[in-house]
């Protein structure tokens, strides 16, 4: 065994998210963890992540690891006393500690040369078999294709994590955790940042994974090629089924027809007993008990009716019509940004009018996010200007959720901005986005990646904006919610201009024209354009 996960409860506020969870990985396992956006699936993760060491916290809850566990977060980031000197190959090895021993195997040498005493040599041989042992003199061309393999180009290798983009950043720590070859995996999203070919070198990773692996995932594609349990979290419960993806949803299927018909053959049988015992009572004393019996046996019936997955609630997300502005809704003219040395790009220059629709293809790193936060205005160009035609309102989404206020509560931060609307116009906008019951006084930091991704899009709807940016706002959004916000955009009469890895969404948002960066390539939007946002 790898992991064991007793009695898992998490309550938040008056929500309980999930009651009495056990969950065991054994070496082999490949366990996808699915259900609705906010069911809990992060917050579950993150329990089963941390061991309790054997020890049984209140509420008899007990987490146990054996061997070495990597836990992939949603949002990955470089912890805060990392060292940002270090260059993204030795930022890798340092899941091992291998840049550390390689440095003092360098020391060590260095003393022996000075002075070869035969304690210099011992302590010089000692280290250097430890360093053999662990695989340090393969290491770094090892390291060098995780990091390759998930994404990072090979000329920002060596490069210090200091320079690196907020995406680099994520993909170096993602190639850290992968290196480190735990006996066991767990991962959340770990697609969300990544383009096709690394997606593609990841799901080879997770197939040849020797481990025990836990996946949470949107993209079914990956979730049916890489594992062999599927553990569904819904209303606080898990149901477990053996096989794929698609195995696991056929089966679903055939365990709610089942149930169903069970459920109408159960609620036939309650009234015809209870219709009998009615009868029965007020007669004889024999009788008046056979209706108690038949009473006790109603309420055994009602009670065995067994858990079913809940049926998901329908989303109704709208975006407003746009207020009126003029025909030409933004100008960029010789825009260029640089931080220090780094050039991000230079020379910009496009013009987009009113319902016009614009997607940003780049590398991690070629300044897509940069762009946008220009064109919001919460940077400065290092050169060149962004202009607003009359009438132009502009909404920001930012996928690090930064204009959320992680103290506050839900309809705390919806207030925010919503002059005129009442609570009740306020709840009622939020439950548009599936934010419903006790989950609107929940804090924002305790939210799933996916609920406050919801919140941000929902307070984006209610701005009256003619212009959006939109910085990956599908990350973290479940399958059906993805849909559900494509279709509000396509049938949005404003402007748009997205940054974004799936395909599926900018397909169906119908772009007029994309911008390839660095090389501010403005064109006409061609279908060839969409290999490249999967190759972005």
């Amino acid at each position: 065994m790898l992991l064991s996960a007793e009695h898992i409860t998490r309550t938040i506020g008056a929500r309980t998210l999930f009651a009495d969870i056990n969950l065991t990985l054994y070496p082999g396992d490949k366990v996808g963890l699915v259900g609705r956006n906010g069911v809990g699936k992060t917050t579950f993760m993150k329990i089963i992540g941390e061991p309790t060491k054997g020890k049984v916290p209140a509420g008899g809850m007990c987490v146990r690891h054996w061997g070495e566990v990597g836990y992939l977060p949603q949002d990955p980031r470089i912890e805060q006393n990392a060292d940002l000197t270090k260059t993204v190959t030795d930022h890798v090895l340092s899941s091992m500690n291998l840049d550390a021993e390689r440095d003092q195997l360098a020391e060590l040498l260095a003393a022996m040369e000075a002075d070869p005493t035969e304690r210099a040599i011992t302590r010089y041989t000692a280290a250097q078999e430890r360093y053999a042992d662990k695989g340090g003199y393969t290491a770094e061309d090892k390291a060098r294709n995780f990091a390759v393999g998930i994404g990072l180009r090979e000329e920002r290798l060596k490069a210090p994590l200091t320079e690196l983009s907020g995406g680099e950043l994520r993909l170096a720590e993602i190639a850290r955790i992968l290196f480190g070859s735990p006996d066991a995996l767990l991962l959340d999203e770990p697609t969300n940042h990544i383009d096709t070919d690394a997606r593609l070198w990841l799901l080879d990773f997770m197939r040849n994974y020797r481990g025990g692996l836990i996946v949470i995932s949107h993209d079914l594609e990956l979730l049916d090629e890489s594992i062999t349990r599927v553990v569904h979290l819904d209303e606080g419960r898990t149901f477990e089924y053996k096989g794929t993806y698609s195995q696991y949803k056929l089966s679903r299927e055939a365990d709610e027809t089942r149930r169903a018909k069970e459920d109408v053959t159960r609620e036939a049988e309650i009234r015809r007993m209870k219709t009998l015992a009615d009868k029965m009572r007020g007669q004889s004393a024999k009788r008046a008990r056979a209706a108690k019996a038949l009473d006790q046996r109603v309420d055994r019936l009602k009670q065995e009716a067994p858990s079913s997955i809940a049926r998901r609630k329908e989303a109704s997300y709208k975006f407003p019509d746009p207020p009126h502005s003029h025909r030409t809704v933004l100008m960029i003219e010789d825009l260029a940004k640089s931080y220090d040395d780094n050039d991000v790009f230079e020379g910009l220059n496009f013009t987009l009018d009113r319902q016009q629709r614009m997607c940003l293809i780049g590398f991690n790193g070629a300044g897509k996010s940069t762009l946008l936060r220009l064109i919001a205005k919460l940077t400065t160009p290092t050169a060149g200007s962004v202009d607003y035609g009359v009438g132009v309102s502009v909404g920001y989404y930012d996928q690090e959720h930064g204009e959320l206020d992680a103290d506050e509560t839900v309809i705390e931060n919806a207030r925010k901005g919503l002059s005129g609307f009442s609570d009740p116009e306020t709840r009622s906008l939020l439950a548009k986005f599936q934010l419903t019951g006790d989950t609107v006084y929940q804090n924002v930091m305790t939210l799933s990646g996916g609920e406050k991704t919801k919140l941000a899009l929902a307070k984006l709807v209610a701005g009256k904006h003619n212009v959006l940016l939109l910085d990956e706002p599908t990350n973290n959004l479940d399958p059906a919610s993805r849909d559900y916000v494509a279709e509000a955009l396509d049938s949005w009469p404003g402007t748009v201009i997205v940054v974004s890895h799936d395909t599926e969404f900018i397909d169906a948002l119908n772009p007029d024209f994309s911008l390839v960066l660095p090389e501010a390539d403005f064109s006409h939007w061609q279908e060839s354009d969409l290999e490249m946002v999967a190759l972005a």
